[in-house]
């Protein structure tokens, strides 16, 4: 009798301890501990990193996102860019957006529209370098990426422009994207009809080039 009573006290134990189990992997501190594995990408840029006039999911920064994926990385891209973004307007929104989104990497891809309104570089400069300022305080590593504008201003401003992202990468010990549309610039036919976004088709061109500068930060 106390044989039998043992086996079946053993045997409700056994169930009560699985029950407890499953209970405990559905329960959200069990995948918290999980998600803590998966480490994130901000991208913090303009229209070129919005998927101007397309879906999300046509850009660039999407297409970075599905590739790491495929490959089986632990790594998610979350995309903070605003369309007509200065570097003005960034320093304001980067702080909270660290702060939201902790990202262990950071692409910075801004500067562009100071560029096209004619905005002083040095002050533009500034604004970049106090972006990196922030991610580095954090930890965050940071793939500065430069652009190239259309000589409007003169031949001394666009030297400046391009120059300012190669002074930024070596004052500030960051990696450097030189021209984000260097793959696709030399093609009228992978921009939109304002010769300045990039197709949805020449997106994909465009997240190759990013992820293979990206890779050595990974």
């Amino acid at each position: 009798m106390w044989q039998r009573w043992g086996r079946i006290w053993q045997n409700t134990i056994q169930a009560f301890v699985m029950g407890a189990l499953l209970v405990l992997a559905a329960s959200p501190l069990a995948h918290a501990s999980s998600d803590t594995k998966s480490r994130a990408i901000l991208v913090f840029g303009d229209s070129l990193s919005a998927a101007y006039n397309l879906a999300p999911e046509q850009g660039w920064v999407h297409w970075v996102g599905q590739a790491l994926s495929e490959q089986g990385g632990a790594w998610h891209v979350r995309n903070a860019s605003v369309s007509g973004e200065t570097t003005d307007g960034g320093l304001r929104r980067l702080p909270a957006i660290l702060d939201e989104i902790k990202p262990d990497v950071m692409i910075l891809e801004l500067g562009a529209n100071d560029g096209l309104r004619g905005l002083p570089l040095a002050q533009s400069e500034t604004n970049l370098a106090r972006m990196i300022d922030l991610a580095q305080a954090k930890d965050i590593k940071v793939l500065l990426v430069g652009m190239e504008i259309p000589p409007n201003y003169g031949p001394e401003y666009t030297g400046q422009f391009r120059q300012m992202y190669q002074s930024l990468s070596a004052k500030q010990s960051v990696s450097l994207l030189p021209f984000l549309l260097a793959p696709i610039a030399d093609r009228r036919e992978n921009f939109m009809d304002d010769n300045l976004h990039p197709t949805a088709e020449a997106q994909v061109q465009v997240g190759k080039h990013v992820l293979e500068a990206l890779k050595p930060l990974l």
